[in-house]
């Protein structure tokens, strides 16, 4: 039985430390993405995959100061009726 060596351990930890990583960056590409991961991860994995999620610009009157000082955007997830 051989040891093994640091080369070879350093080959098996790679993966499992970049795999989570490009995950990550793969599912935060887009918003509908990033809010289709925030729902599998807060339990909600039904939602996920059979909502429409869209941008609400029309109810944003109270919130448009905020929105527009942060450059930031609402989403809305409508659920389908499956």
């Amino acid at each position: 039985m051989r040891q093994t060596t640091w080369k070879e351990i350093f080959l098996m930890i790679i993966p499992i430390i970049l795999i989570p990583i490009i995950l990550f960056y793969v599912l935060q590409t887009s918003s509908s993405l990033s809010i289709r991961t925030k729902l599998v991860f807060t339990g909600h994995p039904v939602s996920a995959l059979s909502s429409k999620i869209s941008l609400q610009a029309k109810n944003n009157k109270g919130y448009h100061p905020y929105l527009h000082d942060h450059h930031a955007k609402a989403y809305i997830v409508n659920i389908m009726n499956v």
